[in-house]
């Protein structure tokens, strides 16, 4: 054939023209799309070649090559596959029989038109080349044919392209991209194979490219005669589980994650159904460095059909889960998916919900473990992502019940101050007539557990859960109750201890308080403006005042909490119990009204009940001048 000039299909000229104009956001991506396409044809030709095994003529390895000429400025990617015809290249090159290229080309020219991903749709990749290249030559002879029916097809991106025959002595097709001005940067060794590596790590055949060694001359690295392999050349998830040992797994996590560590558990399933999926998922080790930044993107890549398509798919993982790594491979989006779709997808959101339980499922298997050595991993799960793990209690409802049972706490009857107790190991050790969860909130574990609200827990045995994250708070504002029993606060409301407290320290509580009346009358007028009551109490044993609030109202621990985060509390006055048996409160029954010393002594005992409970005074000055007073006067 000699060379003939043809027109491309209108379509395609005004899909040149926004490649062309538009695409310019990530423009690496020709490199995914054209290493993607020759992959493609190596698989054609081994498909045909079942029938025809001649098909591989002298060369049955198959491979993709890449190289560059930084001289005349070329990239060549290169295939040993099923190769065109003069014909076949015209239709392929020239024109685009898939439907739905009308839909493609409206989303181009929408508000999507700068991302690149939207190339991805099948029939439209080669054309990606055009985003770093001016002209466009491809080399081909189709597998079977004649040397001397090789074809030459080239374009400058415009309105036509040429095509000639010419002599090619191998099979398949090369792709010769001459690059525009500005575009220096992809002739680079390096940059090519992070691009590989990046995109096409997964494509189950070999991508080759030269090896490169030092030229003092030059004093550049130049490329060798040798070829060296650049991706490996495998979709790991893609293979049966049974042919992949833990150690290509974990080398697998640390490739994707950076992380040197090895994962502490990892979980690979293919999902058939409506939405079919293949998840390769893994908990890390450690927690990094920005886990509490809830903008940060997730660590979950999404493919589609074995093509990368973004490596921060939040939409596939909930926040809570953030420190999820890994891959999912969809068999049913579509290439040109975008976040804004990731958003709206049913597909999407059967896939997250999938994962999710998937993940839980993998701790719980940890958690469950009759081996010691997998819960002793549990257990290092939840000293780095534990207080993450937390938010699903507010943010996923459908799976709180399955979150609350991975909780862990500090508690008053652990042997040291690990988190190591789980709700339902509290329930079993609950004593006969205990009909709520007892915990505390505080800024510190020893704050916690030196807290005088624990005091009369400590005398009857009651174990109190200790809870010091910040997230506490919050996560107990959506967690009321557990496998029916209530989680109630030991620094709310007063205590009621019920069917754990007999008739006779009910009846002698009374008649104290009843007896205690004028006291706490004179004690609520002194501190009218800093306590909303102030009452006797049964919680306390060896200190004499603490800080309570009511049933509905803020605590403090988290009004402190959001005043440190720059957020307005509610304006709330506190409870002052007092303990009518301690030293100090028996001192106040003795004073005589109009007594100064009196007022001194309750503005005392209040400010030590707010210290204890991990508050901080408005005026310390003052608190340190009446503690001086009262020790001189003694």
């Amino acid at each position: 054939m000699d060379k003939q000039t043809l027109s491309f299909q209108a379509e395609v000229k005004q899909i040149l023209h926004l490649v062309t104009h538009s695409l310019y956001s990530n423009k690496e991506i020709f490199l995914r799309e054209l290493v993607s396409n020759a992959s493609d044809a190596c698989d054609k030709l081994r498909f045909e070649a079942l029938d025809k095994p001649e098909l591989f003529e002298d060369a049955p390895n198959l491979d993709v090559r890449v190289f560059y000429d930084a001289e005349a400025k070329t990239i060549t990617i290169r295939d040993n596959g099923i190769g065109m015809s003069a014909d076949e290249a015209v239709a392929h090159l020239g024109t685009i029989a898939k439907s739905g290229t009308r839909e493609f080309m409206n989303k181009l020219e929408g508000d999507q038109k700068k991302d690149a991903n939207l190339i991805g749709q099948f029939g439209v990749g080669f054309y990606s080349g055009f985003i770093v290249a001016d002209r466009m030559t491809v080399e081909t002879r189709r597998a079977g044919a004649s040397p001397e029916e090789g074809v030459r097809w080239s374009s400058e991106g415009t309105g036509d392209f040429e095509v000639e025959t010419i002599t090619r002595a191998e099979r398949g097709t090369d792709v010769i991209l001459h690059l525009r001005e500005g575009e220096e940067e992809f002739l680079s060794a390096w940059k090519l194979k992070s691009i590989i590596s990046k995109y096409s790590d997964h494509i189950s055949l070999p991508v080759l490219m030269p090896k490169t060694k030092w030229d003092d001359e030059k004093k550049d690295t130049v490329a060798t005669d040798e070829w060296e392999t650049v991706n490996k050349a495998a979709a790991l998830w893609t293979r049966s589980k049974s042919d992949i040992t833990d150690q290509q797994y974990q080398d697998f996590y640390k490739q994707i994650s950076y992380d040197q560590e090895a994962p502490l558990a990892y979980t690979h399933n293919r999902v058939e159904g409506r939405s079919e999926y293949t998840q390769l998922l893994y908990v890390p080790a450690k927690a990094p460095m920005d886990m509490w930044n809830r903008d940060k993107r997730g660590g979950v890549k999404l493919y589609v059909k074995r093509v990368f398509i973004m490596d921060d798919a939040e939409a596939l993982m909930p926040v809570y889960l953030r420190f999820v790594k890994g891959v999912i491979d969809s068999a049913d989006l579509p290439l040109n998916v975008s976040r804004e779709l990731l958003q709206e997808s049913r597909d999407v959101k059967a896939i997250r919900e999938g994962s999710t339980k998937r993940v839980l499922g993998m701790l719980e298997s940890l958690a469950d473990s009759d081996d010691a050595e997998e819960r002793e991993k549990y257990a290092r799960f939840w000293s780095e992502f534990g207080a993450v793990l937390k938010e699903g209690i507010g943010e996923d409802h459908a799976n709180q019940e399955r979150l609350a049972k991975l909780l862990r706490f500090a508690s008053t009857a652990a042997a040291d101050s690990s988190q190591s107790v789980s709700l339902a190991d509290y329930v079993k050790r609950m004593k006969e007539g205990q009909e709520e969860i007892f915990y505390i909130t505080a800024d510190t574990l020893s704050a916690a557990k030196n807290s005088p609200q624990l005091e009369i827990f400590r005398k009857k045995g009651l174990e109190v859960l200790l809870l010091t994250d910040r997230v506490d708070e919050w996560m107990l504002s959506h967690l009321y109750e557990f496998d029916g029993k209530p989680l109630q606060s030991v620094a709310k409301g007063g205590v009621d201890l019920g069917k754990l407290q007999d008739e006779e320290e009910k009846k002698q509580a009374e008649a104290t308080a009843e007896a205690f009346k004028p006291v706490l009358d004179k004690l609520k007028e002194t501190l009218k403006d800093r306590a909303k009551d102030v009452r006797t109490t049964t919680r306390l044993v060896d200190s004499p005042a603490c800080i309570v609030v009511d049933e509905g109202d803020m605590s403090s621990h988290l009004a402190r909490l959001l005043k440190q985060s720059g957020q307005a509390a509610p304006a709330g006055k506190p409870i002052l119990e007092v303990n009518p048996e301690h030293a100090l409160v028996k001192r106040l029954d003795g004073m005589e009204n109009g007594n100064s010393s009196f007022d001194e002594l309750a503005h005392i005992l209040f400010d030590q009940a707010l210290l204890a409970e991990g508050g901080q005074l408005e005026d310390p000055a003052a608190y340190v001048a009446r503690v001086n007073r009262l020790l001189t006067a003694a």
